[in-house]
Order: structure tokens, then sequence, then C-alpha cells
């Protein structure tokens, strides 16, 4: 699974802002088309989410899985990997933040995903560029709110 997605978009706030939104999982079904609900299983000391669970409807993908949280120490980053999924079978990505030192945030999605069923690499990547997609335009759009 080395073939990933990427894309980024430049939001109006500081990189502390931005990580806090992101950082805050039980509130993504706010923002997030087709998320449900987010269940935080477990926490790290400083309270960021360590495991969760998430139920996702959107179309013709439905499933519940969870992600393990890797929070880097200077809050620019974090990624996460799936751990128990029904459709999906691996699920890593990575949100990297730069300060552009303007009072805007340059927010960078990896994402690489695999399903139980068979798709071409070319819809996968596909796919994957919309949730990336949508996901930053529903970041952008909650932190400058």
């Amino acid at each position: 699974m080395a073939d990933s997605t990427e894309s980024s978009i430049v939001v109006a706030a500081s990189p502390a802002k931005v990580m806090a939104v992101i950082a805050d999982l039980a509130r993504y079904p706010e923002w997030t088309d087709g998320m449900k609900s987010v269940e935080i299983l477990t926490q790290y000391e400083d309270g960021k989410p360590a495991d969760a669970r998430f139920v996702v409807d959107a179309g013709a993908i439905k499933d519940t899985y969870s992600l393990e949280y890797d929070w880097a120490d200077d809050d620019t980053s974090v990624s996460w990997t799936l751990t128990e999924g029904g459709m999906l079978k691996a699920m890593d990505g990575t949100y990297t933040l730069t300060d552009n030192g303007d009072g805007t945030t340059r927010v960078a999605y990896k994402l690489a995903v695999d399903v139980s069923i068979p798709m071409i690499g070319l819809i996968k990547r596909k796919a994957e560029k919309v949730i990336i997609d949508t996901a930053l335009r529903g970041l952008k759009e909650r932190v400058e709110s």
C-alpha cells in the first residue's frame, strides 16, 4: 500500500488553532461530510486522542473503523493508522502544518487507503483525492468560522 494521495490548503489561522480543530476528533461529525460518530477510546496524558472509533456513511462507503494516532511533540503534524476496520483494510494518513509567517498555515494532508473489495488503483486514488479535498475544505471552513 505504498501509493498515497496528497493535497494541501492554506488556512487563515495559526498552526495551533488548526491543530486544535484537528485534535478535536469528537466534533468531526459537525464538519466532516459522511462522518456519523466518533468515539475516543484512549487518550494520551496531554488529552489528545490515542485511539478512536469512527462510523462513516458516505454513500457507497459505510464502515466502522478504529485509528491509532501519533502526535508530533511540536504540534506540527499528526499521523494515524488503521487498527480495525470492516470495509477498510488499511488507512494511513498525515496532517502536516507549516506556519507561513503571515497568520496563515499551510495544511498538507497525505492519505493511503486500502479496501477489502477489489478496486483499480486509479479509482482508489480518485477516492482518496475526494476524501482529502473534502476534509481540507471542511477543516478550512471550520477553523476560519
